[in-house]
């Protein structure tokens, strides 16, 4: 009996000494990430909201570690196959996704097979920005209010088309929110991506779309495109003349779209808490700030479990729009 004591005992020692090296060894991982390049993958193609935040963390971070960090845009499936790309990486923090409302909010509630968990696959580590959608039209189109835009195409069926940066992203939702909740019937155009989006409706091919504002706002203060509204619940401070969607008669319709920084699920904590130290001290800085306000957008630094609350209850928030409103995608 005294024997197997002692080979308990000794048992146990072994074992807590190999818990503690693995707990060392995760330590110094930490200590020592990045040691290597670092991946950043985004699911729209350049020129967009997404790519945009992407490339300015993925340019901040670079500094910061000394480390590159490559971006690699890859669109497709409203976000779904840069989503599922990142899914599948290893847990090891050296490949982050920047994820969306599209992606971690609204294509749950779209898609039947969307090819990724956005709960489970996905370890949180800070949301990154939030921003309203503003509904834009072309310059040339006789109308200056949102009252007077559905009178046009009221009027005008055969110009009654909106675009959108592809099916099932935010601005896409949002138009489908906004033909509901004002009895429009609009038909939908989808582009790949909101740069070529906002380039149909200002050179007049497509007369409207609802985009993000960090995608329209520089062709609006050019403009190249007419602002009517926005969708946030109070006005931009970059467009302060500008209506809410709410001021121009439209009850209860407000939007906003976010970003956040994920990695895979698995990553040692150690590793994704100094990422996220990182990237709130990133979002943290006046020109960094200023550069997000500037457009349009607000920087939205937070916790690994705000961001993670935050996709649970998009995930069910959107789900009960698009359910609603009986949109599909297949």
């Amino acid at each position: 009996m005294q024997v197997c004591r002692n080979m308990s005992r000794a048992a146990s020692l072994v074992g807590a000494a190999l818990c503690m090296m693995a707990t060392g060894a995760i330590a110094q991982d930490a200590v020592a990430y990045p040691s290597k390049p670092v991946t950043m993958i985004v699911s729209f193609p350049p020129g967009g909201s997404s790519d945009f935040f992407t490339r300015l963390v993925a340019n901040g971070l670079s500094k910061k570690w000394g480390q590159p960090v490559v971006v690699e845009n890859r669109p497709g499936a409203g976000g779904n196959i840069g989503a599922q790309l990142a899914s599948r990486a290893a847990p090891d923090g050296y490949t982050l996704y920047m994820s969306s409302i599209n992606t971690h909010g609204i294509n749950p509630g779209l898609y039947k097979n969307l090819g990724f968990d956005p709960i489970k696959d996905f370890a949180p580590i800070s949301k990154i920005a939030t921003v309203a959608n503003v509904l834009v039209v072309n310059p040339a189109l006789p109308v200056q209010s949102v009252s007077e835009l559905l009178a046009y195409v009221g009027s005008h069926p055969d110009k009654a088309f909106y675009a959108s940066s592809g099916a099932g992203t935010s601005p896409h939702l949002s138009s489908e929110l906004f033909k509901r909740m004002t009895g429009t019937n609009i038909t939908h155009v989808a582009y790949k991506g909101s740069n070529a989006a906002l380039l149909d409706v200002m050179s007049g091919m497509v007369p409207m779309a609802i985009d993000n504002l960090p995608a329209a706002i520089a062709h609006i203060k050019a403009g190249k495109l007419r602002a009517l509204a926005v969708t946030s619940p109070e006005r931009s401070p970059e467009l302060p003349q500008v209506p809410t969607m709410l001021e121009s008669g439209v009850k209860d319709y407000t939007v906003t779209s976010w970003w956040g920084l994920f990695t895979r699920m698995g990553t040692p904590p150690e590793i994704v808490a100094k990422i996220n130290r990182d990237v709130v001290d990133l979002l943290n800085e006046p020109e960094v700030k200023n550069t997000i306000a500037l457009q349009g957008a607000m920087a939205a630094p937070s916790t690994p479990d705000e961001l993670g609350q935050l996709a649970v209850s998009e995930i069910s928030r959107w789900g009960k729009v698009i359910r609603e409103a009986n949109i599909t995608i297949e």
